[in-house]
């Protein structure tokens, strides 16, 4: 409601007082609730307002006076108000919704990410295998045919799979514009759809979020759902502003926080890299000229630092010389924009490079496989919080889990299953640890896991729950299915003092728990 009443402000800023001032604060200001409702997918509206940013951005010239002609204000004027009234209608009907997600108590993390999940499709036979998984995940679905309505109770935003395959090509269109009417803020996934052009694009244009196409194995439909429901909450993008005029750079952090972009001005070059250093930006903006020093030299003097190497350098000049910006870019940049500068294309470049920066980043930090933190990323994260734990006090429990028999896994079914056999146990442990746990690979089929404030006990009661679960979970092999079962062992601070004692004495009481018989959890103190 915020932002779109941002919007709606600027509109009438703009109304009171037009100028290509006042219509660059409202191009702004639309961007930015257009890419809120991208990051929450929030299909219904977001179709709204890029529609209204579209025709926007095709007015945002110098050459066109204000106040804009007559049509594109009254134009301009019913979007606004359309998108204010789509807004208000979906925040009235999600206010029960978001009072039960804030509730911790009655939430878990998968179903204030995920919502309420429902299967519509002719037969639900057919769809049993997807169903089990889907159960064994924490996201257990509702099932209506294609005749029935979803009850009320399915809320205002389920995540809904659509089995495309039992409904007349015919009545594609229709049946997804519905569902999508109905359900503004849900997720629409298609399944069994054909790798056939008129197909995707009925599917896709209904207003559905994402086709799977027919043959899709359960597991792969499972780790779709995970990926697209992933909406971690991440950290604020950071731009360090390196720009002599405090009139200029002033402007530019204003810009940057319409889409909540957290900025650091430094107005002497010479304070770069002790900026960079204390700052930790994202991406580094850059003027070309200033007193004493240009921006190339500037770039030039951080890429002589291995940890600055890959960050993102976008130079912000008045300079038209193709063959300067060429040259400036090949000395340590990545991108030009000249001044004056479009704040639209401005925040959108920015973004875009801080999203490769940041995914460059994970691939470094993270497991490919998984997704989870690496080896080395694992133990260090594990010393950054024993550091935390030490100086508040409390317990850090740290668990080794080890999945039993892989060896005849990957010998019986192959190293594809065998990963698909991983993959399961790492999205079993994101469904059901806490955020600020630690969840890394630490190597082959043994994950390294972190839990603060948890003494053994507790430790023991999450973990061999999980245990018991992942030994339920049918993996698919061919026409048939196998079992997996995984053993755990837990070390405990403040008993092991380090965060190598901790991983040991955790590793130690694994190997004993392979010993008596696999399958089970065993702890340090044991």
């Amino acid at each position: 409601m915020q932002k779109n009443q941002a919007v709606s402000n600027s509109w009438h800023r703009y109304r009171a007082e037009p100028s290509f001032e006042s219509f660059v604060e409202l191009a702004v200001s639309i961007n930015s609730f257009t890419e809120f409702l991208i990051d929450k997918g929030i299909a219904a509206l977001h179709h709204a307002s890029h529609q209204l940013e579209q025709v926007t951005l095709a007015l945002f010239n110098r050459e066109v006076g204000h106040p804009l002609p007559q049509t594109a204000l009254d134009d301009l004027s019913e979007r606004v108000g359309a998108l204010a009234r789509m807004t208000h209608a979906h925040a009235t009907a999600t206010a029960g919704l978001i009072e039960h997600c804030q509730d911790t108590h009655h939430a878990s993390p998968a179903s204030v990410r995920i919502g309420q999940t429902w299967l519509i499709a002719r037969d639900r036979a057919d769809w049993a295998g997807l169903e089990a998984q889907l159960g064994y995940f924490g996201m257990a679905a509702g099932f209506v045919t294609w005749d029935q309505d979803l009850p009320d109770s399915a809320g205002v935003a389920p995540l809904l799979l659509l089995d495309m395959s039992s409904l007349p090509e015919n009545e594609w269109r229709a049946r997804i514009q519905a569902l999508r009417q109905r359900f503004g803020m849900g997720q629409l996934i298609c399944l069994g759809v054909r790798s056939d052009f008129e197909q995707l694009q009925q599917a896709l244009s209904g207003g559905c979020d994402s086709c799977l196409l027919e043959g899709t194995p359960p597991h792969a439909i499972i780790e779709h759902i995970m990926e697209l429901n992933e909406r971690h909450e991440q950290e604020a993008y950071r731009v360090l502003i390196v720009e002599d005029s405090k009139t200029a750079s002033h402007l530019i952090r204003r810009t940057l926080q319409e889409n909540q972009i957290v900025s650091e001005i430094v107005n002497d070059p010479r304070q770069t890299l002790n900026a960079l250093k204390q700052f930790n930006p994202d991406l580094i903006l850059m003027d070309m000229y200033m007193p004493n020093c240009t921006g190339v030299e500037v770039a030039r003097i951080i890429r002589q630092h291995n940890e600055f190497l890959s960050m993102p350098i976008v130079y912000l000049s008045g300079e038209t010389n193709v063959a300067l910006q060429v040259d400036a870019m090949r000395l340590g940049g990545d991108h030009f924009l000249t001044k004056p500068f479009n704040p639209v294309f401005l925040n959108t470049i920015v973004m875009s490079k801080i999203e490769r920066y940041r995914a460059l980043r994970r691939s470094m930090y993270h497991d490919s496989l998984t997704g989870l933190l690496n080896h080395s990323s694992g133990k260090n994260t594990l010393d950054m919080l024993l550091s935390g734990v030490t100086h508040e006090g409390g317990f850090l429990s740290v668990v080794m889990m080890d999945i039993d028999h892989f060896k005849l896994v990957n010998d019986t079914y192959g190293h594809p299953v065998g990963d698909q056999v991983i993959r399961s146990l790492s999205w079993l442990l994101k469904q059901r640890l806490r955020k600020h746990d630690i969840l890394c690979r630490y190597g082959g089929e043994e994950f390294l896991i972190g839990l603060p404030h948890t003494d053994a006990e507790e430790a023991y009661t999450i973990v061999d729950r999980i245990r018991h679960d992942f030994a339920q979970i049918k993996h698919p092999y061919r026409d048939t299915h196998f079992l997996a079962t995984a053993s755990g062992g837990i070390a405990t601070y403040p008993l092991h003092q380090t965060g190598d004692a901790l991983i040991k004495a955790a590793d130690e009481a694994l190997y004993r728990a392979k010993r008596g018989g696999r399958n089970r959890i065993h702890s340090s103190d044991d």
